[in-house]
């Protein structure tokens, strides 16, 4: 053998066959190094985002929007027995979780269970105290803009899409970090 080639030898033998030492490209390192890399800050971007720009948030806001065509767009009316109905309606709860899940986490947690906000799970109700008021608390807000109004960045109908998923919300007795807030009110009705 030659000098040069007993160089690029491991030391390693198996069964009389010698192993040659034979790196990488360079190119294929560090490209294998940046998809690492990339993966660890796409991770971190993902999770800090509440997975709304992961797979699973992007079919949630596709099935929102789809649902807002099927619900008839801007014809729904933010009234109790409209509440009420979309409130009991699966898809209606998932698209209005789409809007929750986007818009109001920050203040009101994941979970609903408050935050900055206060618990939506309970049967404690701050500014409500019927099933329709929940869209005038979204639409315009309270406490001179703690509670933002969204009118101007929610249309009508994600509006009372969102209104009936906190509406269903209630009696999920989640524990938050700021206890109850506000009056038990009576159940909802559809009058």
């Amino acid at each position: 053998m030659s000098n040069q080639q007993t160089d690029n030898l491991t030391g390693h033998n198996y069964d009389g066959i010698e192993e040659y030492d034979n790196p990488l490209p360079g190119w294929w390192s560090w490209i294998f190094a940046l998809s690492i890399a990339f993966s660890v800050v796409y991770f971190g971007v993902v999770m800090l985002s509440g997975g709304q720009l992961s797979a699973v948030g992007a079919y949630d806001r596709a099935m929102a929007a789809e649902l807002r065509k099927q619900l008839g767009g801007g014809n729904l009316k933010p009234d109790a027995p409209t509440l009420y109905r979309l409130s009991m309606d699966p898809q209606a709860a998932q698209a209005g979780a789409a809007i929750f899940a986007t818009n109001c986490v920050a203040c009101h947690g994941r979970d609903a269970s408050g935050l900055v906000g206060p618990n939506l799970s309970d049967d404690y109700y701050i500014n409500v105290t019927k099933i329709e008021d929940i869209y005038d608390v979204v639409s315009k807000g309270r406490k001179n803009g703690t509670m933002p109004s969204w009118a101007n960045r929610l249309s009508p109908g994600e509006i009372i899409l969102v209104s009936s998923y906190v509406a269903s919300l209630r009696g999920k007795n989640l524990p938050g970090p700021r206890g109850h807030e506000g009056q038990v009110i009576p159940p909802w009705s559809a009058n």
